[in-house]
């Protein structure tokens, strides 16, 4: 069983930064890809971002140039640095990692992040 546990949520104003962070129980961090997701009110969930293993990241074209995913092996913890943070970012965001030859998903509880004025 893999726990995931997100935190860093908040309410920011657009144009302003949050970085979340997310940590794991899995003593395997270092060999999993880690990726980001997240929900915004009404609509389905979407991908955000990826970090392979050897610190490859990859990003949805919405937020490209202004979120930045990093992993720490030994802190077994991989954070969403959002800068220019718009209102269409507000959503719930989730941490999740996949195990397993069917790739089963394990999520975290998420955190809320609102962009507002």
């Amino acid at each position: 069983q893999v726990q995931l546990v997100e935190s860093g949520g908040g309410l920011v104003q657009p144009g302003g930064s949050l970085r979340l962070s997310c940590v794991t129980s899995a003593s395997d961090f270092s060999i999993y890809a880690m990726y980001w997701y997240r929900q915004a009110p009404g609509k389905q969930r979407e991908y955000v971002a990826t970090i392979s293993p050897g610190a490859r990241t990859i990003y949805a074209d919405s937020v490209k140039s202004r979120f930045t995913i990093s992993r720490d092996n030994a802190k077994k913890t991989v954070y969403l640095q959002m800068n220019n943070l718009k209102p269409e970012d507000t959503a719930v965001y989730y941490c999740n990692t996949k195990r397993g030859v069917n790739g089963r998903d394990y999520w975290g509880q998420g955190t809320q992040v609102t962009v507002s004025s």
